[in-house]
Formats: C-alpha cells, sequence, structure tokens
C-alpha cells in the first residue's frame, strides 16, 4: 500500500506541469562596513518586521575586515559577519546557500527553505582590480545560480575612489565583466544571465555642486537637484552598456560621508598620511543598486540554440509578458546604523516568474521511527535526471538549520547504500550520530556537482532514546566530512 502511495505521488508530481506566473521577493543590500564589528542587531537592516517576507536575501559588504590575521582566520571559520545573519535568519526558516569573500569583499546569498531544491548551478568567481589587478582592496565578487529555472547573477562591487575617477570605475567595471566566466555552456559570462543585478559602493561622486549647496539640498530633501551631477547618472547617458542597467530614483540622502554614529556628513576633517589636514568629504551616493533584464535579440528562426537562448530569443505576442519581469518595490539607505561612516542601501524586488520546474531533482524521506537507540534508513527517489556523483551525500539537519554544512551527521548516497530498485534507493544511517533528545529534523540530498540541496525531506522527530534517561543529557556529535 505504502510502495503504491509513492508511485502514485511520484507519478503526480512527474505530470503537473508549471504553474502561472508566481511573485518571489528579494531583499539586497550592500554596505561599505569600513572594517567595523557587526552590530548587536540586523534585523530592521533585513526589514523582518516587514508583513511581506522575502524568498531570497543577498547582502553585500565591502571593507570587512581583513587584517592579515583576521582574514585567516575567516577562511578557516565563519567571519563575524556570516554568523551574525545566520544567527538572525536560520531561526527564520532560512538557509545560506553560498558565500564568496575576497579580502574586504564578502558576498552572502540566502534563500527560504522550501526553494533550495529549485537554486541550482551555484558558481562563485572573483576578481581583483586593485594594485592593477594583483590586489583585491578592489574588485568584484559574484554568484550565479539557477532560480526555478531562471538564469540569475549577483555581482559586488568596490571600485575606485576618489571625485576624478569616474572613468576608471567604469573601465574596472567593464574589466570585471570581461574577466569573470562560470563553467556553464548557456551562460558562461555575467552579462549571458536572464537576470544581473550590480551593487556595492560603487564610488561616484556628485560633481561640480558646493558643499553648501549639497547640504542645503539634502537638508531640504530636494535629491532631484543632485541627479544631474551624479557621476553614475552621467555615465550611463554617454555608455551604451550601462544604458541596459536600471537604477530606482535616488530618493533617500547621500550614503557617504557620515561621522560614525552620527546623522552628520563628516564634520572632522580628516588627516593625511603626512599629518596634515585634509579636506572633508563631500556627501554622494557611492553605494548603489542596479539591475538588468537580458535584452531580447531577433534571430532568424532557422539558428538554433539551447533552451535558455531560445526563451529569450522568441518574439513576443501581442500583450504577453516576459517569462521574468522585475519590480521593484523599495529603494532607500537605513539611517540606523552608525558604525560606518557609510548608511547600508536596502532594495526590494518582486520578481514575476513562470516556474520552470515544481519537481525538485529528489525526493527524500525517513524511513519508520527514529532515535539514537537503533540504525536508521534513509530512501530516496530520482524525480529528474541529474549528474549524480560518488561524491553525493544525505545529511541530517535539525528543523532550522543555517547552511548545507550544518548537519548533525551525513551518509555517502553510494557506499552506505543498503537497498535499490527502480523506484526507491536506500542508504544506511548508523545511530551513534542521531541526536540522543526529541529533535525535529530533515533530510537533505546533496548534490557535489551542482553544489546544492537537491532533495529536501518532510519534517520529522527524532525521537529521545534510552541513552538520555539512562545517562542524562548528552550533546550530539557532528561527524566531520573527510576522504571516502
Amino acid at each position: 500500500m505504502e510502495a503504491r502511495a509513492r508511485r502514485s505521488a511520484l507519478k503526480f508530481a512527474s505530470t503537473v506541469g508549471p504553474r502561472e506566473r508566481e511573485s518571489c521577493r528579494l531583499h539586497i543590500v550592500t554596505w561599505n562596513v569600513a572594517t567595523a564589528e557587526p552590530p548587536s542587531d540586523v534585523s530592521s537592516l533585513l526589514q523582518l518586521n516587514s508583513h511581506v517576507s522575502s524568498d531570497l536575501f543577498v547582502i553585500g559588504l565591502q571593507e570587512v575586515n581583513a587584517r592579515p590575521l583576521r582574514y585567516i582566520t575567516d577562511l578557516a571559520f565563519d567571519d563575524s559577519w556570516s554568523v551574525l545573519f545566520m544567527a538572525t535568519l536560520g531561526p527564520l526558516g532560512y538557509v545560506k546557500v553560498t558565500s564568496i569573500r575576497m579580502q574586504g569583499l564578502l558576498l552572502l546569498l540566502f534563500a527560504r527553505q522550501a526553494h533550495l531544491p529549485f537554486i541550482r548551478d551555484i558558481q562563485t568567481t572573483y576578481t581583483r582590480t586593485g594594485l592593477f589587478g594583483y590586489w583585491g582592496n578592489k574588485g568584484g565578487v559574484s554568484v550565479r545560480f539557477s532560480f526555478f529555472g531562471h538564469m540569475l547573477c549577483f555581482l559586488n562591487c568596490h571600485l575606485a575612489a576618489h571625485m576624478n575617477y569616474a572613468a576608471q570605475r567604469v573601465d574596472e567595471f567593464e574589466y570585471i565583466l570581461d574577466m569573470q566566466d562560470f563553467d556553464m555552456y548557456n551562460t558562461p559570462h555575467i552579462l549571458d544571465h536572464k537576470l544581473v543585478f550590480w551593487f556595492g559602493d560603487l564610488n561616484f561622486r556628485i560633481e561640480d555642486h558646493g558643499l553648501h549647496f549639497l547640504r542645503s539640498a539634502i537638508n531640504s530633501n530636494r535629491f532631484n537637484l543632485l541627479w544631474d551631477k551624479d557621476q553614475l547618472l552621467m555615465m550611463r547617458k554617454k555608455e551604451a552598456f550601462l544604458q541596459e542597467f536600471e537604477e530606482g530614483p535616488l530618493r533617500f540622502k547621500p550614503t557617504y560621508k557620515f561621522d560614525r554614529f552620527s546623522d552628520s556628513y563628516d564634520t572632522r576633517a580628516p588627516k593625511t598620511w603626512l599629518g596634515f589636514t585634509g579636506k572633508k568629504r563631500k556627501p554622494a551616493w557611492t553605494d548603489r543598486i542596479l539591475w538588468r533584464v537580458k535584452p531580447k535579440v531577433n534571430i532568424p528562426e532557422e539558428e538554433e540554440g539551447s533552451e535558455e537562448e531560445e526563451e529569450v530569443r522568441k518574439p513576443l505576442k501581442d500583450g504577453e509578458d516576459l517569462p521574468l519581469k522585475v519590480v521593484l518595490d523599495t529603494y532607500t539607505c537605513s539611517m540606523n546604523y552608525g558604525i560606518s561612516d557609510h548608511k547600508p542601501v536596502i532594495g526590494t524586488f518582486s520578481l514575476e516568474l513562470k516556474k520552470k520546474s515544481e519537481t525538485p531533482l529528489v525526493r527524500v524521506y525517513a524511513e519508520g521511527e527514529w532515535s539514537a537507540s537503533e540504525d536508521a534508513i534513509v530512501s530516496y527517489n530520482i524525480l529528474e535526471p541529474f549528474p549524480s556523483s560518488t561524491w553525493d551525500w544525505i545529511g541530517l539537519y535539525k528543523i532550522d538549520f543555517k547552511n548545507a554544512l550544518d548537519y548533525i551527521t551525513y551518509t555517502w548516497v553510494k557506499d552506505d547504500e543498503v537497498s535499490s530498485s527502480e523506484e526507491v534507493i536506500q542508504v544506511f544511517m548508523s545511530k551513534d550520530n542521531i541526536p540522543v533528545l526529541e529533535t525535529e529534523c530533515v533530510l537533505c540530498y546533496y548534490s557535489s556537482n551542482t553544489q546544492s540541496i537537491v532533495g529536501i525531506s518532510p519534517p520529522f522527530q527524532v525521537h529521545g532514546s534510552m541513552m538520555s534517561t539512562k545517562d542524562g543529557v548528552a550533546p550530539y556529535t557532528v561527524k566531520e566530512m573527510g576522504s571516502k
């Protein structure tokens, strides 16, 4: 009876087509943290009290503390910023999907746990532009992935500083676009992706206006008086490739340069390296979020391409919407944080898309009752073909796990296999590392080739074992993943 029910569920899942267009909410933060330690609370930064919850959080930081000893420690363990965001979002059902760090640049991707099986083909890369391309204090870090079949890329940049380097900043951005590539046949470069978000401390300034005029316009909230001299807006009029990027209106205060722990702009003139007093920095919108939807091109019908390319190239019928639409909901800065001379910038977006797939690659579930008193069996089905590997594994996680390596224990899908049929494969999980206390858990199938979780079980209860009542409370141990 149970096997027949599983076959029926599998058959139903494989025949259900994609739903109509749905809206997913994206929350992006960019913040130059000026080597400061994280604040105690980032709830308002993530707008966690909003009546609309987000599906994806993308957090781009610049100038994270990268002193040599600290940087080495952060590479060995999670840095303090990642720890804070995981501790904040984990209990709310979000998981850190991936991250990329290049010296002071850090990019974090979090997703709602239910979305994990539909975030695939994750890749990260970086490009240095500091010291003629040899130093990573400036440059860009990026992450790309497929989200319900749509190719997305997020690029966090820290570009050259100072007023007179607007053209150099554009050159650096173009260099990053040229240098970064991915091992994906259909999206080898950043601009091949259907949707690209470009953000960070882009360091563009406001030209010509004097300090008095700037502060007068800002204090009266007449930000539009400054737009025609904003370097990025000026450059977008000149450079064709920048015109493909969109940005929301700058209806918030310039985010640089503030006195720390203050809402006042740079009242104290800095000291130069020779000890002389330097000039005060003019306020500027250095911290920005832009996006680009891949333009459609007209290709002769006889020319064939990939499925992704065909969807992008196909001309639209009258009244037909794009398969992916971006709507900017909010674009603002948060004045609540004073640890840096920059204020963080927040962008929230609605991604209206048609899901190309609603079936995970793998269905995984726990067999029978689980406790540390006896060994357990995990069953899984392959629902859609994918490049599996002998390095694939299934992890046992607490229900509020923070990232893919936050498992309690795991089992190799090949080495620990105990039975196999055309429909169901079963693997063994030792009781030695199963929690002895009552714990709500899930099982996740991790694909080494896609670098992602491709299947999550329904939540289930691991029951307290006799060991816990006999020997008292004992913490479970986490098995280190080593050589097979």
